[in-house]
């Protein structure tokens, strides 16, 4: 089912997307031998940050297969992958199969009928055997250290497979369910198993625990395209919806599965790789990391259960797909994109007014979620905001801006200019607290934590406490004439305060501060000092991070203060301003946890990277 305009896949699986990638010029063959460790990251993520091409390494030092990153690397290969020429043509293709009441008469039938035909598509098609079969190790060929598994970055606690799709299915219901979860190696035949709390494949463990079984697992390496997506998305608890069907729709055809070798369970038939095996509820966890997140920092060693490999299965000429996480913006976030832009119609039944919503690649996912609104009534904002929360993986979010439906919500400066122009810290500010990710490193608690509502639409009389009614002001334009308009300026003279070392104040209304934090509650002295400071006056906002943030930079400064904050604790008014403390936090504070380092690579590499770069036969540009 691919647009008009989007080149079909011959075969839609992961080498055939990569031959299409590869005939646009969107990849790029290198055939000099790279390391695993560290040499594949360091290129790859000077290539994603650039909007540079996918690569296939061609010889991974100590494997024997290829290695393949970065194929959904920009918004428009993430849209090739899925068949659509953008992807908001997602969102037209969901409420397209979602309006099942159609128009009346024979035509509206017909179009009813093209629509279920559409959703046929949706349950996998079995089949016997296929490619990802072709070759099987079982027994002692069974070796994890033969495929190019990256270690990513310094810190790391080994080499993680990062682009997995993990099958298990619910042993008391048969309900299947597949998740992208990392992966470290730490034997031959034995990974890590990251399931967090709140996982199916938790739930399903919990379950063989109870009833006294070993859980089957399968891990499937490649595939459709669609498939890797789908693994990603963030599907609503609906019997029969799963990511096979997700993939299938997407794609217009059913998904091709085959029985698993040593395993009872449906495996894509066209993936690279399938590593077969079992979790035992009954052995002891492992202690899995550290590993350089998606958030851009380190996520500490904890416990994970094991995943026990009983088979390998494989083309006869596999290529190994991987990616990498870090800092944003990386491909992560248009995998985040896509969920947007597909389930955007699903939040529009459910909470009509949105117009449109927005995850910014600042906020790492689930750290900052943007919503614009019609609005017609006082509060709106607040339900609109609230709602979300109550949206499946939605909880988990830390600050909600909502704006009006004039306001690009992916127009990162545009938005934060309507928070400063609209919202008045303390009154258009709200905090919560309740479900966060939990490798949010800032809550107060493990996956609980403060959130932080901001209502930066135009205001209604009620919402400034006038006497006046919204019902006598309907129909004029502007909303907001009972209150005087914030006027932001920025000054250049800025105060000398003790400890701190970089400070900027921009035109709209934001004061960024770097510091050498040394002692508790350090931040807030600061920020009473800056607050009365004559140079406050056109300010509303003020950010205040450690020493390793640019505050030139206002994507790193965002960044490390949503990451930074728990707003229940580090969010407060004083005096005019809305005050972020967006530094780290010390046991003396009441910060029971470790605090992680942010992800950075070696210099050594940085170097051995660009001393070598020409070699890669990479553009010039993205070095």
């Amino acid at each position: 089912m691919a647009s008009r305009n989007t080149p079909a896949l011959v075969s839609p699986d992961l080498q055939s997307f990569i031959r299409l990638l590869e005939a646009r010029g969107e990849l790029v063959r290198v055939s000099v031998p790279v390391d695993r460790d560290l040499e594949i990251t360091e290129i790859a993520d000077r290539l994603v940050k650039g909007g540079g091409p996918a690569v296939l390494f061609e010889r991974v030092k100590g494997s024997d297969f290829p290695l393949v990153i970065g194929l959904l690397g920009t918004r428009e290969r993430m849209a090739l992958a899925l068949g659509v020429d953008d992807l908001d043509d997602l969102a037209a293709r969901v409420r397209h199969l979602m309006d099942l009441k159609g128009k009346g008469g024979l035509g509206g039938l017909l179009g009813n009928v093209g629509k279920l035909r559409d959703a046929m598509h949706l349950p996998p098609r079995r089949v016997r055997g296929g490619p990802a079969q072709e070759v099987i190790w079982t027994g002692d060929e069974v070796d994890l250290s033969r495929l190019p598994v990256l270690k990513c970055w310094p810190l790391d606690g080994g080499p993680f497979i990062t682009l997995p799709l993990v099958i298990s299915r619910d042993p008391e219901t048969g309900e299947r369910n597949m998740g992208m979860y990392r992966m470290q190696v730490m034997g031959r035949n034995v990974t890590g198993m990251h399931w967090q709390r709140h996982k199916t494949g938790t739930k399903h463990l919990e379950k063989a625990r109870r009833l006294g079984q070993k859980l089957p697992v399968a891990v499937a390496l490649g595939g459709d395209p669609a498939l890797i997506y789908a693994a990603t998305a963030p599907l609503p608890p609906i019997p029969g919806l799963d990511e096979f069907a997700v993939a299938g729709y997407l794609r217009g055809q059913r998904y091709p599965v085959t029985r698993g070798v040593t395993v009872d369970l449906d495996v894509p038939a066209n993936a690279e790789f399938i590593l077969e095996g079992y979790v035992d509820p009954a052995e002891d966890w492992a202690v899995e990391g550290p590993f350089g997140d998606h958030t851009g920092f380190y996520t500490l060693p904890d416990l994970y259960p094991r995943f026990r490999v009983t088979a390998i299965t494989m083309r006869r000429e596999p290529v190994y797909p991987a990616t990498i996480v870090g800092r944003p913006p990386m491909e992560d976030a248009y995998l985040i994109e896509a969920s947007e832009r597909l389930f955007l119609p699903a939040a529009q039944t459910v909470l009509p007014e949105i117009v449109d919503y927005h995850m910014p690649p600042a906020g790492v996912a689930h750290n900052l979620v943007v919503v614009s609104i019609r609005k017609s009534y006082p509060g709106q904002a607040y339900k609109v905001a609230n709602g979300l929360f109550g949206l499946g993986q939605m909880m988990f979010a830390k600050v909600i801006v909502v704006v009006d439906e004039g306001v690009k919500v992916n127009d990162f400066g545009a938005v934060w200019q309507e928070v400063a122009a609209r919202a008045v810290p303390g009154r258009d500010t709200l905090i919560s607290r309740g479900p966060v990710d939990v490798l949010d490193h800032s809550s107060r608690g493990w996956g609980y934590g403060g959130k932080l509502i901001i209502d930066a639409t135009a205001k209604l009389p009620e919402e400034i406490g006038s006497s006046a009614s919204s019902r006598e002001t309907q129909g004029h334009g502007d909303r907001e004439r009972g209150e005087p308009a914030f006027i932001p300026h920025a000054v250049t003279e800025l105060p000398d305060f003790r400890g701190v070392l970089g400070q900027r104040q921009t035109p709209d209304g934001y004061w960024f501060v770097t510091f050498q934090k040394t002692e508790p509650q350090q931040t807030w002295a600061l920020a009473e000092a800056f607050a009365a400071h004559p140079a406050a006056r056109g300010i509303r906002h003020l950010l205040i991070c450690d020493e390793q943030t640019d505050v030139e930079d206002q994507q790193d400064v965002w960044w490390t203060v949503l990451n930074n904050v728990d707003p229940e604790r580090d969010v407060r008014q004083v005096g005019g301003l809305l005050v972020w403390d967006g530094a780290r936090k010390l046991p003396a504070e009441g910060f029971v946890r470790q605090w992680p380092p942010k992800i950075g690579m070696s210099p050594e590499m940085q170097r051995r990277v660009d001393a070598r770069w020409h070699l890669y036969g990479l553009p010039e540009q993205e070095r």
